[in-house]
This record gives structure tokens, sequence and C-alpha cells, in this order.
């Protein structure tokens, strides 16, 4: 932000959750920032955290009652939801999505949304059968077509003792959905869902030793943000690496070719799948159940057998498959030879080929230097860091068909 611009004044409403201790967090991390925060405090979520807490981390008033007088003199709930430039709603509870949703005003929260001219952010929280209960899924679906904005819930143990999706999503989560809605990306996957592969894999070999490759992860996860940020639901599914789990995203961890598959499968249906996970070709036959010693015979010998396909099996599925397929082709020769020979054998819509021989500095490194090749021919961009490269790539995607779209078949 340049110094010389105003501060984005952020509106808060905390609702009634347990989760509403986040909201004071969430508080520092905008403060931090140089956000002006101005806390709205529902009844209810007066039970959780205290207005002196709020107001002493904002560093401004809290608001809490809609008929105060001496804020109502001046219409206070017409001027807070002006002043604004970002709303946001957490915990967002079943009870203020209920009411935004249906246009009810019957408290300083649900009066300002509705006499607010700007979508609010949401980070919805409750007990996972009020999150699936029918009734929420309409209202939720009903805000989303009236432009409001959702980060998580989340899914896991939730302080009920149940465990299932309803989590509120944590304080960075919500502070990164927020820096995208401010900074005004384009949110041409909004509404869609997004399937990515990243990482190696690790084929083991016995307890202590394993076949991988030197994949570091970064294209793939600068990727889901990319697409994140472009306001898809973006599913995850990594190898194992050395990367922290990106914010807003559903990230699934795995280990091997066979478990990046199934975790693919319970993954679909989806709008787009790109699989930018260097999946190990081969594994062995057994691994030993015991660490294998040397011996008087020699090295042992490995019996190897092909890893499942999941590029291939993705592409040309019958059902389901998604609209848009794109796969990566890290090569270390006769590049684009090999790329459009995978295009067509693999039947996927476009491959992102690159160079990854000897010197290249791109499996592990933080840039890369891509070939986009599919059917219409090719596009060679210039070495870029590997967050513009998916930037521009998910920009791409979004262009290479209506999302949604059904395929032509192959």
């Amino acid at each position: 932000m340049n110094v010389a611009e105003k501060p984005p004044s952020i509106l808060l409403i905390v609702g009634g959750g347990i989760a509403a201790y986040k909201s004071l967090e969430l508080i520092r991390l905008l403060r931090g920032a140089g956000m002006e925060v101005r806390v709205v405090l529902t009844k209810a979520g007066a039970q959780f955290v205290t207005p002196l807490s709020l107001a002493s981390l904002s560093g401004n008033k809290v608001f809490e009652d809609l008929f105060s007088l001496t804020d109502e003199t001046e219409m206070g709930h017409i001027e807070l939801s002006r002043q604004a430039d970002a709303i946001v709603i957490a915990p967002a509870t079943a009870d203020l999505l209920a009411k935004a949703a249906n246009g009810l005003a019957n408290d300083l929260a649900s009066t300002l949304l509705l006499a607010s001219d700007k979508a609010a952010l949401a980070a919805p929280t409750m007990n996972w059968r009020m999150w699936t209960h029918p009734a929420t899924r309409r209202n939720v679906e009903t805000l989303k077509r009236d432009g409001m904005a959702f980060v998580g819930p989340n899914v896991g143990a939730m302080a009920c003792g149940e465990s299932g999706p309803g989590r509120m999503a944590e304080p960075e989560e919500i502070f990164a959905a927020l820096r995208v809605k401010l900074a005004g990306a384009a949110q041409t996957l909004a509404g869609r869902r997004v399937v990515i592969t990243a990482g190696p894999t690790h084929e083991p070999i016995d307890p202590v030793r394993y076949i991988a490759n030197r994949s570091s992860g970064k294209q793939g996860y600068a990727l889901a943000e990319a697409a994140r940020d472009a306001g898809a639901d973006v599913v995850l599914i990594s190898g194992p690496v050395n990367l922290a789990p990106p914010p807003g995203i559903r990230l699934v961890c795995v280990e091997t070719a066979r478990e990046m598959a199934e975790a693919v499968e319970t993954a679909l249906p989806c709008d787009i799948f790109i699989a930018a996970a260097a999946v190990a070709d081969w594994r062995t036959r057994t691994d030993a159940a015991q660490k294998i010693k040397k011996g008087g015979d020699g090295p042992p010998v490995l019996t190897m057998v092909e890893n499942p396909d999941i590029l291939a099996s993705v592409a040309r599925r019958v059902a389901n498959r998604p609209p848009v397929v794109v796969g990566f082709a890290a090569e270390t020769e006769t590049v684009i030879a090999h790329a459009r020979a995978k295009l067509a054998k693999k039947g996927c819509d476009l491959i992102v080929a690159n160079d990854v021989g000897e010197g290249s500095e791109v499996m592990g490194g933080s840039d890369n230097a891509v070939v986009l090749v599919s059917p219409e021919g090719e596009q060679a961009w210039p070495r870029l860091p590997k967050d513009e490269v998916a930037r521009r790539l998910i920009a791409h995607i979004a262009q290479m068909r209506p999302v949604g779209e059904s395929h032509p078949g192959v």
C-alpha cells in the first residue's frame, strides 16, 4: 500500500460463536497491515468476547446497540456501512447468515448489512449439522448470488465435541481472503471447483528408503493460491513438501502415487483439474517389511511396476470428466516433442512443458520457464517467478473454454 493512500477501513462484525476469540487475532493482523478497524459486536458475540478486548486491539469504540441515542443521532448504522472499504463477518453464525439472506434487520449487525452497498466477506462457524442443513445451504447460495464471499468453514474438531465442516477459518486465512478482496482480483473462477496436485511422491523400498524426485511443490502451491485468488474453491492434493499450507485452500496430504490417485478420485468431480505433481512413474512391486541389509551377493534386485497414471485416468474419464484438464511435462530434452506426445497420449486439454535439465534450476527453484502446448499450437513464456507463472496460467485456463461446459469427449 502506498504511504500516501488512505489505509483501508474494515468493518468487522463479530457474531456469537465460540470461535469469536479468533476475531481478536484477526484484528491484530488487520492493524498490523495498517488497516483501520471498527467492530460491531452482536449481543450473542458479547457472550464470548468483551467490548473492552475488541476496543483495546482495534483502537476504536465497539458498536453494539442499534438504538443507541448517541450513535444513531447521525444514523450510525448507515455511516458504519458507508465508511467501510470492506465488511467482514467473523464469526458468521447460522443466525447472521439467515438474517442477511432474508433481508432481516432487527439488530445493528443485520441492519448495517442491509444498509450497505458493499458485499461482505463471511467466515462461517457452526455445528456441521447446521452447516449442512438445507436451510443454511439455501441461505449461503442466496448470499453468494448476492455477491457475498466466503472463506471456510474448515473441517475438524469443534467445541461441541463433534467433527466435520463447521470450524471457522483461521485468522490468517480470513486476512488472506480479505487482501484479495481489497486488491480487486478478477474473480474469473468464482464458484468453480479446482483440484490441483503438487509436489513429488515417495515410493517406499523398505521402512527407511524410498524412490522420489526433486520436485519442491512450489509451482503447484502457487497455482493453488492463484486459483483461490481467482475465486475458486480449491482442493490441493500434495505429496511430501516443506511448504506451509496455503490459507483458504483445502489441503490433502499424501505420500505415494497410489494415495494421490485415491485422493484425486475422492476430490472429483471438479471444473478444472491441474496435474502439477511430479508423480513417480514406477514403484517396487513389494516394499520390504524390514530394512534391506548389505550382503555378500551384491546390491538387491528391485522389481519395478508402473504407478497409476493419474492424469490419463482423469482426462479419459467417461463420467464426470472435468471440462478442463491440464498436465505438466518436466523434460530434459526435446521438450516440445515430448510434451506434444504426452498431450495426445494422456487426452488432456493443455500440457505445461518445462525444461528441468541440468542447469535449469527449475526443480526446487523459485523461477520457471514454460511452454503451453495445446492442440492449437505452442506458446512460450519467458522465465518468470513461479507465482507469476501461476497467475498467468490460471488466467489462461479460465479463458480456454467456458468453465462448466461439457467436454466433447476424447
